[in-house]
């Protein structure tokens, strides 16, 4: 177990996918414990951080001796990329840099279900190499492997075209999925930066969603509380991916790039009639503390994303 007086070092706590990076932050400032944040810039998305109280560094995971002054006085480190190109690198140049400064950090890596090496997306098995490189260079490793979808995804990916069109397609079609909300990723961080004992000890823990579904019972959901019609359909990876590219080129600012089209609409052709689910909310429970938030839960919190619902003024 970590002492009180660890410094912890939390890398991509501004990032917006499920905004897991800041809700762990709070949650560790919320503990009592002290936090440094790795951030390219300092602007509105670190302002938040630092009302928390934790310490902003500017710095880069591509840029080797950026990371020096970050991992002084580390104890602690929690190791997370964007669903973008670069983790290889990224993962090689913190290894390097813990090695330089001379100590030995605990690092926990959030990674993701597709982290395989014969995954059917480029990131899934970039993903995994980083994951190697981390481990070759010694370090003292625990990885998150999360087995599900972020709740997170359907606002990300499906919000525009629910409250334009009322229907929302991918190419996971009719299958079964599991589901974890992004606060709940957030615990299993927590749990394992401040409660290692939880966990089995072993380097890589495979952990699953709260719950299953498919996305046709997410439409069923969504119609129930916007009290109008919400449909899905089933669609070609490369119908989803094209899609997927039009809204990265439409929204600049948004979650949405190529690199992440490719890769969730791979990932949703490879999985099409897959018919194993791992899910356990025991497990998750017992990890964290917490009953873990259902689907019907987060799309109740965050119906305004998917459009009015009948009778709610425009």
């Amino acid at each position: 177990m970590s002492t009180p007086s660890s410094l912890i070092l939390v890398t991509g706590a501004t990032g917006r996918h499920g905004g897991l990076g800041g809700l762990l932050v709070r949650r560790l400032r919320e503990a009592g414990r002290e936090v440094r944040v790795l951030a390219r810039k300092k602007d509105e998305r670190t302002e938040p951080l630092v009302a928390l109280g934790a310490d902003v560094v500017v710095g880069d995971l591509q840029d080797r001796a950026s990371l020096l002054h970050a991992l002084d006085g580390v104890d602690l480190v929690y190791f997370a990329y964007p669903i973008n190109q670069g983790v290889v690198p990224a993962a090689a140049n913190f290894a390097a840099a813990v090695r330089q400064v001379g100590r030995s950090p605990r690092v926990v890596v959030m990674s993701m279900g597709p982290a395989v090496p014969d995954s059917p997306s480029h990131l899934g098995r970039a993903q995994w190499l980083a994951e190697e490189v981390l481990a070759w260079a010694g370090l003292d490793l625990l990885v998150l492997r999360v087995a599900a979808l972020f709740q997170e995804n359907l606002a990300v990916l499906h919000a525009r075209s629910v409250r334009e069109r009322g229907v929302f397609r991918n190419s996971f079609d009719e299958t079964v999925l599991p589901w974890i909300a992004g606060v709940d990723a957030a615990e299993l961080a927590v749990a394992a930066l401040l409660h290692p004992e939880r966990f089995s000890g072993a380097a890589l823990e495979i952990l699953p969603g709260s719950e299953a579904a498919s996305h046709a019972e997410v439409a069923r959901v969504l119609s129930a509380e916007l009290g109008r019609e919400v449909c899905f359909e089933g669609i070609s990876a490369q119908a989803w991916r094209e899609e997927l590219e039009a809204q990265a080129a439409s929204e600049t600012d948004g979650v949405v790039n190529a690199d992440m089209a490719s890769h969730i609409s791979a990932l949703g052709a490879a999985l099409r009639g897959a018919s194993t689910v791992p899910v356990d909310p025991d497990r998750l429970t017992h990890l964290t503390g917490h009953t873990p938030r259902t689907l019907a839960e987060y799309i109740s919190e965050q119906r305004d994303l998917f459009g009015p619902a009948i009778g709610a003024s425009r």
